[in-house]
Formats: C-alpha cells, sequence, structure tokens
C-alpha cells in the first residue's frame, strides 16, 4: 500500500516482529476482516518499509512541496497544519525551506516520534504532536492553511468521520484559509485497482496484496502480507480506503462549509521501485477556501479598552467601486484588518457597519466604548461626499474617535481649496485652472501635457490613462468624460502633468509631539507600456485586468534635500490642515526633479495592500503593528492610555479568583 497516515489513527509503537506472525490463510471476504479502527494498528515500522520507495524518498518529497506550496502560495509567517502527518517529511520539508509557522499532527505514536527524531536531528523547530483528527487540538482561527498529503483522507469506516474532519479544519482555517487534499482518484482506482500484486521491499521482505471494492463500492478494501525470507510472515493486514472522486470530494467540501473547490491536475510519485503504486498511483489535488466570521476573542474588560470599528456598508451600493457593490475582494480585505486586529492584547473590538442603524447601535453601545476606530473612509452609507458625515456623528454623540474630524476631511476632499492653503504656506503645487460647472470656454495657462481631475473626490475616481491630455481635442474629450460620467455640477481642476517620480508619504502619530513618519515610496511604472502615462489612477486601484494592475511601490531614491524639504513640507500642512492620527500625502517630481504636492489625505486606506501598509512594510512594520500605531497615537491625543492604565492598576490590585 502506498498511504500516508490519516490523522485518525492511534498506533502503539511499533517494532519489527522477531518471530513469524500468524496469517489468516485464504479468506473468502476480504472485507468482513477490516476492523473499524484499522488505522490504530498499521502504521508502524513495517508499513515504513512496504511504502519506503514513496514516502522515504526525499526526491519525491521534495517534488510534491514544490507543487503544494506553488499552489497555496505559503509565505514565512504562514501558519500551516500538516494534518495526519505521519513521519512529517512534507512538514520537515517545508520548514527547511523557510515556512516557519508549521505543526504536524498524527493518530500514530510510532510516526510523530520518528518526525520529532528528525526535526532534532537537523535542529529545526517545528511542533509534532498525536491527536485525532476528528478533533483538533487547536484554538479556532489557528491556521492559515492546513495540509492532508499523501492519501491520508477517508480511512475511516463512514463519511460522517470524514465530515467530522473537515469541519474541524475548517474551524482551526482562518478566514480566508485553505485546505490542501492530496487524496487517491477514487473514479480511477475502481477501474484500474490491482486485484493481487507482489513486489520486492528490500533483499529479505517482499508483500503481497489482495484487494477488492466494499460491497457498496464505496470503499476500496486491501490486505497485505509481508513476508520475511528467514523468519515467514511478519504481518498480515486489512484496511480500507474510501474512494473520492471530483465531484463526491467537491460535494463533502461544500457541505462541510468550504467553498471555491478547485483542482490543480493529478500526481504520481516516480517510485525507483515502480512495482506496485497502490492508492498512490494517481492522486488529484484539490483545495477549497473558508469563508467565516472571525471567532471572538474575549479578554477581561478592565485589562481592555473597548473599540467599536465603524466601517462601510457592505449591504449599501458603492458607486466608486467598479461593480458598484463590496465584492469578495473588499471582504477579504475586512478579514485582514479583523485577523490584524483580534491578537492586539490591549484592545476589544466590536464591529459596526449597518448604516441604516448605525446612530442607534452607537447609543446603545456608548457607556462601553473608550474609543471608535474610524474606519468609514467610504463615508455614511457609502457616499464619499458624507465621509465627514461619521466623524461629525460621533462628536455629536460624544464618542472619541480616531483620524480626522470633519473640518479636516472637508478641506482635503477639495483639491483646489487645498493648493490653494499649500500656495499661501509657500509650498509647491503643481499650475493649474479650475473650470467651474457653468464655464462653456476656458483658456489653457500654461503647456501640455496636463492631467484633468474631478475638484472632489478620492481613490482616484474619475483619474484614468485618458485623463492626461496632449491636444486641445483630447483636453475636451475629457473633461467632456468628467462630466458626463460624474455631473455637470461638478467642478473640474486642470494641472500641468508631471513627468518625474510618483511619490507618497505617510505619517503616524500627531507633530509636533509624537509622530513618525514612514519613507517615502514610488510608483515603479517600468512594466507598463511606454505609450501608457505613467499616473497611478483609477485602473491601478480597481481594475485587476489593466496594465495598470501591474504597478509596485518602491522605496523612492532621492536626494537628501529633496526628501527633508518634502517631510518638512508634509508636516506643516498636517498642523495646518488639522489633520490627527495618521495622513498620507502624494507628490510628484517635475521635469528638473523638483517637488509638488498634488494632494493629502487624511484618514487614508487603511486596507492591508494599501499605500500606507506597503510604506510601513519598507522598515519592516507589520500591518498590525501598523494599525496599533493609530489606535495608539489616537489614545495619546485623547488622553485615553492613562485611563486604560488605571484599569490595569485596579485589576492587578484585585484579589486572584478561586477556581
Amino acid at each position: 500500500m502506498k498511504e500516508e497516515t490519516p490523522r485518525n489513527r492511534r498506533s502503539q509503537k511499533a517494532k519489527a516482529p522477531s518471530a513469524a506472525t500468524k496469517s489468516l490463510g485464504p479468506v473468502s471476504s476480504l472485507e468482513e476482516h477490516v476492523h473499524a479502527d484499522w488505522w490504530r494498528r498499521i502504521f508502524g515500522s513495517v508499513y515504513l518499509k512496504t511504502d519506503a520507495d514513496v514516502i522515504d524518498d526525499q526526491r519525491i518529497t521534495a517534488k510534491e512541496v514544490d507543487l503544494f506550496g506553488e499552489i497555496l502560495k505559503l509565505t514565512p509567517e504562514d501558519r500551516v497544519l500538516d494534518l495526519c502527518c505521519g513521519q512529517g517529511r512534507h512538514s520537515l520539508e517545508l520548514v527547511r525551506r523557510g515556512v516557519r509557522n508549521v505543526e504536524g499532527l498524527d493518530r500514530s505514536h510510532y510516526l510523530i516520534q520518528k518526525a520529532r527524531s528528525q526535526a532534532r536531528k537537523e535542529g529545526l523547530t517545528i511542533r509534532f504532536r498525536e491527536g485525532d483528527a476528528r478533533k483538533l487540538p487547536y484554538p479556532a482561527d489557528t491556521f492559515s492553511a492546513v495540509m492532508i498529503l499523501g492519501n491520508s483522507f477517508g480511512y475511516f469506516e463512514t463519511a460522517q468521520d470524514d465530515m467530522r474532519v473537515l469541519r474541524e479544519v475548517q474551524k482551526v482555517l482562518k478566514p480566508w484559509g485553505r485546505v490542501l487534499i492530496d487524496v487517491a482518484d477514487g473514479k480511477y482506482l475502481r477501474r484500474e485497482f490491482q486485484p493481487r500484486s507482489w513486489e520486492w521491499i528490500d533483499k529479505k521482505q517482499f508483500v503481497c496484496r489482495e484487494r477488492c471494492l466494499s460491497v457498496d463500492g464505496q470503499r476500496l478494501i486491501s490486505r497485505e502480507v509481508v513476508t520475511h525470507v528467514e523468519k515467514g510472515v511478519v504481518a498480515d493486514h486489512f484496511y480500507a480506503e474510501r474512494l473520492y472522486s471530483r465531484q463526491s470530494l467537491t460535494e463533502l467540501l461544500e457541505a462541510a462549509g468550504f467553498s471555491d473547490v478547485t483542482f490543480h491536475g493529478e500526481i504520481s510519485p516516480e517510485s525507483e521501485r515502480n512495482q506496485d503504486l497502490g492508492m498512490m498511483e494517481r492522486r488529484i489535488v484539490a483545495t477549497a477556501v473558508v469563508r467565516k466570521e472571525w471567532s471572538p476573542v474575549r479578554r477581561r474588560k478592565e485589562q481592555a479598552s473597548h473599540i467599536v470599528v465603524v466601517l462601510g456598508d457592505p449591504t449599501k451600493p458603492d458607486l466608486l467601486k467598479p461593480s458598484k457593490v463590496f465584492d469578495e475582494d473588499d471582504i477579504y480585505t475586512i478579514d485582514q484588518l479583523k485577523s490584524a486586529l483580534r491578537d492586539m492584547q490591549d484592545y476589544q473590538f466590536t464591529y459596526l457597519d449597518n448604516h441604516d442603524t448605525l446612530i442607534q447601535d452607537l447609543l446603545r453601545a456608548k457607556p462601553k466604548i473608550d474609543m471608535v476606530f474610524n474606519l468609514c473612509d467610504e463615508g455614511f452609507s457609502n457616499d464619499a461626499t458624507r465621509e465627514l458625515h461619521v466623524p461629525s456623528l460621533l462628536e455629536v454623540l460624544g464618542i472619541p474617535y480616531t483620524g480626522a474630524g470633519p473640518q479636516c476631511l472637508a478641506y482635503c476632499y477639495d483639491k483646489s481649496l487645498v493648493r490653494g492653503i499649500a500656495k499661501e504656506m509657500e509650498i509647491p503645487v503643481p499650475e493649474a485652472f479650475f473650470i467651474k460647472p457653468e464655464d462653456k470656454a476656458f483658456e489653457l495657462p500654461f503647456a501640455f501635457p496636463v492631467i484633468v481631475k474631478p475638484n472632489v473626490g478620492d481613490s482616484s475616481f474619475g483619474i484614468t490613462q485618458r485623463s492626461v491630455c496632449h491636444s486641445i481635442e483630447q483636453l475636451v474629450d475629457a473633461i467632456s468624460e468628467i462630466r458626463e460620467r460624474f455631473g455637470y455640477e461638478k467642478p473640474i481642476l486642470v494641472e500641468e502633468f508631471l513627468t518625474g517620480k510618483d511619490l507618497s508619504l505617510g505619517i503616524i502619530g500627531n507633530p509636533p509631539e509624537s509622530y513618525r513618519t514612514l519613507p517615502i515610496i514610488e510608483e515603479d511604472y517600468s512594466t507598463l507600456p511606454p505609450e501608457l502615462p505613467r499616473i497611478c489612477g483609477y485602473e491601478a486601484k480597481w481594475m485587476p485586468d489593466s496594465p495598470y494592475w501591474k504597478i509596485r511601490s518602491i522605496p523612492a531614491e532621492l536626494p537628501d534635500e529633496t526628501e527633508k524639504l518634502i517631510i518638512e513640507w508634509c508636516l506643516k500642512l498636517f498642523e495646518r490642515l488639522e489633520c490627527r492620527d495618521y495622513c498620507r500625502f502624494d507628490w510628484r517630481l517635475d521635469g528638473a526633479g523638483n517637488p509638488k504636492l498634488l494632494e493629502v489625505n487624511p484618514n487614508p486606506g487603511w486596507c492591508w495592500d494599501g499605500h500606507l501598509a506597503k510604506m510601513a512594510k519598507t522598515v519592516d512594520i507589520p500591518y498590525a503593528e501598523m494599525l496599533d500605531g493609530i489606535l495608539r497615537a489616537a489614545e495619546q491625543r485623547l488622553r485615553l492610555q492613562s485611563s486604560r492604565g488605571e484599569r490595569e492598576e485596579n485589576a492587578a490590585a484585585d484579589p486572584p479568583i478561586s477556581t
């Protein structure tokens, strides 16, 4: 047999027998001799010999890990469970390759001891433990990926037990986590299994196999008789494995709460013996995604600040998004946020996103709220013009919150207004002119090229490759397109198009007392076709099929004097515009390398792959730490840290609770 160990086995430590084992001889029915818990007994030293041509071949293991790693796109930070890990061959290989957080679980005491011994021998940090896959010993939302490899699925007598395994996997996976199952191709084996075979497994031992389908046709029944030329029969094993086709495995996964079931072709090991590959002869590889809510994290109230996170409303239209609604990427982004927040020990988070009941929900929760984490950059009811309504509401209700106030958001929503304030402060801006809704004609006071933008808005709404114009005809067309798409009552800003580096700088904190400037990043346009304008507009942020989607952000290389000027001007604008806690500033160099301000973004995009997170990542600040920095900046500004400290002191003074 060529199957790896299952999660469910609890075999005792196996030793190679010193004397012959009694064999049953010929039997009329293989199925009658299969114990319901056959997997408790079979996985020991004999198994490692009968299947050594596959499970003890490092070349085969490396090739499989190449495939599985590519399918799952594993990173060093991902936490991975190798379920039914056997002697840990896949787990160990993953850790060798730099995946730091791998755990292995198997029911076989013998195989787990082998795995631990090999890890110690190589000096690898990896946890192996014994356990039953139907009741996993891990908290909910623990792993990014769970792998069930080497045909280690379908060992139980009933499909209901297989379902229990998958539901346990669903529980321990994080939202958007993935399960990968490498299992025998049941449809193929029903047709092609070998009823009888034998092969030498070493110079003194050979194995004879018998196989047949179960009465219900759902399992393949197998018998292995292992014989030593000097000692006689050393093992006579019966076992049964459920045969899953693509269809039946898909149905089982979906019934267990998984979605997006995908099959990644077929694999077959290149065994050096290459005689009877059995259940490993042809396997299918399937992945599925778990979509669920994060499990609540309970902390002692006196030790954790209660933070209410206010978000956009996923049930309402959002005209800024290409599909006009919250899509899968938006839900994934929110789940990444919840993942980052849930491990913060100083906070207890709840989430509000129903804007129809937002006022009532806030009033009801107000006595218990320490602060609101205002991440509703979509605006109230997903109306970008009403982004300032959320902090206005919080101020009316007397609830402290993170980020900019209504006045700051109103200022910065108007690009022309920000330009005027910057010019007043002697901070350079591009040449520009303003087109009012009633204007039918205009004069261009500077040379082409120019860029045309809606004067109000964010998320690069209305800025596309057609916004960059090199002629009067293109300019007229661009103005007409904006008016037709966004309304003739909206003012338009026409700026000189700067051809130098496209830059962004972030600040977390509150100047001048306590703040941190994040490194300046620039947009790398090297992948764009030469005929496309170098801009990071709507297509780069919202359209995966566009060439602009491939734009990357990289650390900017600037002269020291230029970098100092940009930082100095950003700090001045932060205070003048009354930004709070965090902000992003967009700049561009002209042809001579002089920086000019494009936009100020209070409450900038907070998502895990946004510009602020990219800046933080360049200096090894994880996403969760970036969010924590925003919260602590707001706490310090609002003088909330002292009240939490008092709660912690009171908690420390309380006598311990006896149980």
